[in-house]
This record gives structure tokens, sequence and C-alpha cells, in this order.
């Protein structure tokens, strides 16, 4: 009976330890997540120098540097950004090695659109000293974009100067549109 009766015990126990083992989930997204707030950011580093390269004929070149003091990682949101409450310097560089800089106060980089947002008092300077001015200004890093709809100033060392309400160029700064402009143009008769 005594044998039965032990028989029977190691059997429930095996079944209940057998349940709760399967009954665990192994989700590692979730155990990641323990801890961490989803308004905290993940991570954060000081100091940044981010260089962007591009392989041609197995040759490395810089097609763009990202410096900060300070960014922020929110790779822990399911619509992850690095955040870079410090301001930014953003150099782009064209085909002749030629860069236009990019200052701004604030700036955040979307990882899934490749995106970034330029904040306050952004500043676009360009090889031939042209200087463009705005609150904002996006970046598509991958159409090699820069626009905004929002008010900007083009000061110019080399052609008209002038004011408008909606902006879009490419990075060279080669081929750009001011519209809704206004100021002081050159014309030749």
């Amino acid at each position: 009976m005594k044998t039965i009766n032990l028989y029977t015990i190691k059997c429930i126990v095996t079944a209940i330890a057998v349940t709760m083992f399967f009954s665990c989930k192994n989700n590692f997204k979730e155990v990641q997540k323990i801890g961490v707030s989803q308004n905290q950011p993940i991570g954060e580093a000081k100091d940044i120098n981010l260089k962007y390269t591009e392989v041609e004929d197995t040759i490395g070149k810089v097609v763009a540097n990202l410096e900060s003091p300070k960014m922020l990682d929110y790779s822990n949101r399911d619509f992850s950004f690095s955040e870079f409450p410090d301001g930014i310097r953003l150099s782009l560089y064209d085909d002749n090695n030629e860069k236009n800089v990019v200052l701004a106060d604030y700036a955040i980089v979307y990882n899934a659109t490749d995106l970034i947002d330029l904040q306050g008092n952004v500043i676009l300077i360009t090889p031939q000293n042209d200087s463009l001015f705005a609150e904002q200004l996006y970046y598509d890093q991958k159409r090699e974009w820069l626009f905004t709809n929002l008010p900007v100033e083009l000061k110019s060392a080399t052609s008209n100067s002038g004011r408008g309400d909606i902006f879009d160029s490419d990075t060279k700064f080669k081929n750009y549109t001011i519209l809704e402009g206004q100021g002081d143009m050159l014309l030749k008769d």
C-alpha cells in the first residue's frame, strides 16, 4: 500500500512540475522591460562622434558625421529613437568631399524611418559660405534630402538672399527651393 501511495505522490508531483515548466513563457523582450520604464532611456552616451560611411569599389567613404555632447537611446520603445538634448553638429559630405554643416540645439533620430528632426536655432552652412537659418529642419537620410514647412532665411554669399515658409533641398545644397518667399533679388538684364 505504501508503494502505491508513494508511486501516486511521485506521479502527482511530476505532473505538477511538468505543468508549471511548460506554462512559463520565455519572452525575452518582456524580461528586458522589467525594471526599465518605457519613458526612460535604455542608454546614455556622452561626447559621441558617429561616422556614416558608404563603400564604393571596396573603399569606405564618409558621407555624414554626427557629433553631440549627449545622446539618449530610446530603443526600448515600439517606435525607437535617439534623442540629442544638448544639440548636434551634422556634417554632410558630397562626392568632392566638400561638406555642408548643420547645427541645431536639439535633435531626434527616428530609427525606423532614418529621419532626423533638427530643432532650435538650426543653421546650415555650405562650402560656399551660404547659410540657411530655421527653427526646424528635417533630414531624410535615405533620400539625402533636407526640408521644412516652417519659415527659413537664406543668406547667400554667392547669389540672392531671402526668406520663405517652405524649404526643400538635396544634401549638397545644389538643388534647393524656397516657397512663399520674399527678399531682395538680383536680376541680369
